[in-house]
């Protein structure tokens, strides 16, 4: 349903005071406000339940070969309506999205030479706050290149901040997030989104963006102009020019992506948020019924030596057969050495046969995955291989190494999403930029890196039970993340071992929850099949879903622990993750339905400071009056499953 009103002076209004024109928009619930004034630039400002999250913040662009855009702006025409709608996603983290905002548009014209056109559209929502800048078809075919866009975000205090610092624009996103105070970002560092910050106990904000098509990714950097609490976008340049280089080519009509402020009472809201996907199109794939969001084994990269063997590929498949999984990723080398001038993603290795590859997985209800190099891609006709591999019966790509986010290379991950769509292939990118919602267009974009995941245990010390309890709050707000769980050589810090075969930090009812708490529509289990037999848990991971009906976020503390509740057509599925302290909490179960149900949980107990992978498992009947107390040792977790008792 979808339900589009002009709505009254009530709602929005104007009023001119000593040369400004003001406006108000609020949210839906009233509780969050955007003040708009406009007196030679456009200023705006956001409130929640009364307290000011972000002083007035100007919006500007600089040009290569045109004056800066920003100043001496009139206003020609204002615009105001509602929208309340409901869509079905395909790519669920609940089976119905709302998308539920006001609206304010407002159409600008330069008082001066040369008189540019400029578009500011705001919503609000009860979740949080957008808004993006629309240049109008003007000066005919001329070209038209941005050097930066100054976008502020002027907070109203010094708040505690969950900041990635990436240092640079050349980035595969794999960094931190690190607590700082907002004062103590340096000009020097570049900031990835999201970007998250505790304003009070009851106002958490995050800043992101959405929609991100034809331009290029934005960072955050300290803006010098102000008194050390203002950031500003910074648009990541194209690819292998300096900083202060072209960021944007375009031609009018032209947007920029939505600026994102999602906004909550509690770190759990931003995580239920679905904002980001709320700014994006509609699905543009007329039919999306091929899209299979599922489970995954991964053949021997990070598990093991590599060895690109058929019989290693064959021990895989038999993997993803017994558990339940219906895919399997064949990872590099499957076509030989990568990136060499000669590589040819249609041509298989010599030691592989591929038709028996296919036709064993076949006969296992498996279908495969192919992980190709970005430069690769681009050798020969990607169409071609795309038809080639829709013909074997391939069910999606995996693609490495692109490490930007440059307009060019946004624009080059869109033209591979939808070549792949049209041969029925799903994607999933590592090396990649952080996701801004595009997967509700194009549905087949199932996942992504752009995360510091489990593959960082082989050589560092670095995924840490506070780095894991930090992810849900800071990038997965921005989507779905290839975090690869599913590691079984759990490990206390003195016993932990980088090297293969891949140790992990934390016990093994850590590693259980994180299939609960963190999203990836294509789930991808990173561990050898022999560390799968016979251990506990397994049957947690044969059951537990890679999409969900319902979420909801129990209890939260960004960076010590969160429990989620997620919903699975009947059955409801719990994790819980705690950092390096134990912690014992205690959750009522009133989001099951009425009726009793059969909980099989697994807890860790004291055996965990001796063996991190050991954990007990429980089998209750409950109710959704009853609670349930989850006790979590260091670096440790809880998972459950509820299923309704016949």
């Amino acid at each position: 349903m979808c339900r589009t009103i002009l709505f009254s002076i009530l709602t929005v209004f104007l009023s001119l005071f000593a040369g400004a024109t003001k406006y108000e928009l609020k949210s839906p619930d009233g509780n969050i406000v955007v003040n708009v004034s406009v007196d030679n630039e456009i200023n705006y400002s956001v409130s929640f339940n009364g307290e000011k999250i972000i002083n007035p913040s100007t919006l500007g662009f600089t040009f290569r070969q045109a004056p800066p855009l920003g100043n001496n702006l009139k206003i020609l025409s204002s615009k105001v309506f509602s929208t309340d709608e409901t869509w079905t996603p395909v790519l669920k983290r609940f089976d119905k999205i709302r998308n539920n905002y006001n609206n304010l548009r407002l159409e600008s014209r330069e008082t001066k030479f040369p008189q540019r056109k400029m578009t500011v559209e705001f919503r609000a929502f009860n979740d949080g706050v957008a808004f993006r800048i629309e240049f109008p078809e003007q000066f005919g075919e001329r070209e038209n290149v941005i050097t930066d866009e100054l976008t502020q975000f002027n907070f109203s205090g010094d708040f505690t901040c969950w900041a990635v610092n990436y240092g640079s624009y050349a980035t595969s996103q794999e960094v931190e997030f690190f607590e700082r105070k907002i004062g103590d970002i340096k000009s020097e560092m570049v900031i990835g989104l999201p970007m998250t910050a505790k304003v009070s106990n009851e106002c958490y904000v995050a800043i992101t963006e959405a929609a991100l098509v034809d331009y290029a990714g934005m960072y955050l950097k300290a803006d010098n102009r102000s008194d050390g609490l203002t950031l500003r976008s910074a648009l990541a340049p194209v690819k292998g020019q300096a900083e202060n280089g072209d960021k944007v080519v375009f031609k009018t009509p032209h947007k920029t992506p939505w600026r994102v402020v999602m906004i909550g009472d509690a770190p759990g809201k931003l995580v239920e948020s679905e904002i980001v996907q709320n700014l994006n199109e509609p699905c543009a794939i007329e039919d999306p019924s091929w899209i299979k969001p599922r489970r995954s084994a991964w053949d021997h990269w990070w598990s093991g030596e590599v060895k690109m063997e058929q019989s290693v590929i064959f021990e895989y498949i038999d993997l993803a057969a017994s558990m339940g999984w219906p895919y399997m990723l064949i990872d590099w080398q499957w076509y030989g050495e990568f990136n060499p001038e000669n590589a040819d993603i249609k041509t298989v290795a010599p030691q592989l046969n591929m038709s028996e590859i296919l036709d064993y997985a076949k006969s296992k209800n498996v279908k495969c995955w192919l992980l190709m190099y970005n430069t690769d891609v681009d050798r020969y006709n990607f169409e071609e291989a795309c038809a080639l591999y829709e013909k074997w019966g391939i069910a999606g790509i995996k693609i490495d190494f692109m490490d930007s986010d440059a307009q060019t290379m946004v624009n080059w991950y869109h033209r591979v999403v939808k070549t792949a769509a049209k041969y029925h292939l799903m994607v999933d990118f590592h090396g990649a930029y952080k996701p801004t919602g595009w997967r509700r267009t194009y549905p087949n974009l199932m996942t992504r890196e752009g995360v510091m995941g489990n593959e960082y245990n082989k050589w560092s010390l670095r995924v840490t039970p506070e780095h894991m309890c930090t992810l849900p709050f800071t990038r997965m707000l921005a989507g779905p993340m290839d975090f690869t769980p599913g590691g079984f050589l759990n490990r206390n810090p003195d016993k932990f071992l980088n090297g293969t075969p891949a140790n992990v930090l934390g016990t093994r009812c850590n590693t259980l929850a994180q299939f609960v708490i963190y999203d990836s529509p294509y789930t991808v289990a990173c561990d050898h099949p022999d560390n799968y037999k016979g251990e506990v848990g397994v049957e947690f991971l044969q059951k537990v879903q890679a999409i969900w009906d319902d979420t909801k976020v129990l209890n939260g503390a960004i960076s010590e622990y969160i429990t989620m509740a997620r919903r699975s057509g009947k059955n409801w599925f719990v994790g819980a993750m705690t950092n390096s302290e134990a912690r014992e909490l205690e959750i009522t179960l009133d989001f099951l339905p009425e009726g009793k149900f059969k909980m099989t949980s697994f807890s860790d107990t004291e055996k965990i400071k001796q063996d991190a992978e050991s954990a007990q498992k429980t089998e209750l009947t409950v109710e959704k009056e009853d609670s349930v107390k989850i006790k979590m040792q260091a670096g440790g977790g809880f998972a459950a499953v509820f299923e309704p008792v016949e």
